[in-house]
């Protein structure tokens, strides 16, 4: 059990957030601007000392029940017990995935859907859980119940037989693990002569309240796709790219595909001007050239989670997002942010949730962990692999949630 003792900030917000309500999650939805997530240096600095997992724990006190809002309970999404399944590396932990019934949830996008793909489709877009401040606290203590509500989400796995795309496995790190054909990226540079040149294994994610395109989820650059990778950061303008994972983790994760200080990726040129070395992840500050153009972009390469594992601490990654919100915000908000890991869906996704969730508990005072993943798992098949990953990103949103000031949505 993860377990960090924070102490609270006195900062207050300059506005209160409006009163908590549950978001109700669309795919589709359409919605004004949204102020910018706004996270102080002074949020992510705390005091934090941890324990091991062996420590003893008092009976956790239960949470208030609250149920998600579902048509179809129980779930017939749950996870078949490992055994007989081939287990596959995916982003930070092992993987297990039942390899034949990969296929069994079709894209939210399909046009004749079996009941279970129509049960699956209503979950992700209805599945709902907000926490108040206070049943957050509650709920981070039963992992048990957080392992099980994981375990009724819907996977969203794409069937290989929907991408009508020749040869696009050898553009896939992973052969299961494919980008949903309703928010795949498409590369613009399309060759006639090449039906792979508009195809990158990556997905748009929506953010907070539905924002469209908040982010890119993508699988870590093979040697045959680091053109394509240069090419979506400049088609796309991303101000930021977040890499969580480092280059081998036992196996190959992710190509390095950056120069050390200059080089040409396709049609795109990419030159490093500086080189920050921080406690947690590196940052390189780029500029992309291509036809007399050039963008910046800040490339965050953050190293300290730990391969097929769940990181000890939170403070890293809220830190990390502080940092990369910062950068966001000073860009203009130009374009999504760039996220990956090794297969797109794993860490890729804890930091994506977490960094809404935190938005959410900002705003309104509350948080709605299970609909922001499903809100992901309907834009990109698997985000979030695991039931220790979910607690984690609940972990990271208790921890942000004791350092926003403590007279407001309680």
């Amino acid at each position: 059990m993860l377990k960090e003792k924070v102490e609270f900030s006195n900062q207050q917000f300059k506005e209160p957030p409006p009163a908590s309500r549950g978001v109700h999650l669309t795919p589709i939805p359409v919605h004004p601007a949204q102020p910018p997530l706004q996270l102080s240096s002074s949020m992510v600095q705390a005091k934090a000392s941890h324990k091991t997992a062996s420590t003893s724990v008092p009976p956790a006190p239960t949470a208030p029940e609250v149920k998600p809002c579902l048509s179809c309970s129980p779930s017939p999404f749950r996870m078949k017990p490992a055994a007989g399944l081939q287990e596959r590396r995916g982003s930070n932990v092992s993987l297990v995935l039942d390899m034949s019934a990969l296929g069994a949830v079709e894209p939210l996008s399909c046009a004749v859907a079996t009941p279970r793909e129509s049960a699956a489709r209503e979950y992700l877009q209805s599945a709902s859980r907000t926490l108040s401040r206070q049943q957050l606290r509650l709920t981070v203590l039963n992992t048990q119940r957080l392992h099980a509500e994981f375990a009724e989400i819907p996977m969203n796995f794409v069937d290989p037989k929907e991408l009508d795309i020749p040869s696009h496995g050898t553009k896939n790190r992973y052969k299961t693990i494919l980008p949903n054909s309703h928010s795949r990226v498409m590369l613009k540079t399309k060759n006639v002569y090449d039906p792979l040149s508009s195809y990158i294994n990556a997905n748009f994610i929506r953010g907070y309240l539905g924002d469209e395109k908040a982010y890119i989820a993508t699988q870590g650059p093979m040697i045959n796709t680091v053109n394509d990778f240069w090419q979506m950061a400049w088609q796309e303008n991303c101000p930021v790219i977040v890499m969580i994972t480092k280059l081998k983790e036992k196996n190959e994760k992710c190509v390095l595909y950056w120069p050390e200080k200059r080089g040409i990726y396709g049609r795109v040129e990419v030159l490093i001007n500086s080189v920050k070395e921080c406690e947690h992840y590196t940052v390189r500050n780029l500029t992309l050239k291509q036809g007399g153009q050039s963008q910046r972009v800040q490339h965050y390469w953050y190293t300290s989670w730990p391969d097929h594992k769940t990181p000890d601490s939170a403070q890293p990654l809220l830190q990390l997002m502080a940092d990369v919100e910062e950068d966001r915000l000073a860009s203009g908000s130009r374009g999504p942010v760039i996220v990956h890991c090794s297969a797109g869906i794993g860490r890729t996704g804890c930091f994506i949730a977490t960094t809404i969730g935190c938005r959410q508990l900002q705003m309104e005072g509350c948080v709605d962990v299970l609909g922001i993943v499903c809100q992901l798992r309907a834009d990109r098949g698997g985000m979030i692999q695991t039931g220790e990953q979910y607690e984690f990103v609940h972990h990271a949103l208790s921890l942000y949630e004791s350092r926003l000031s403590t007279d407001v949505g309680h």
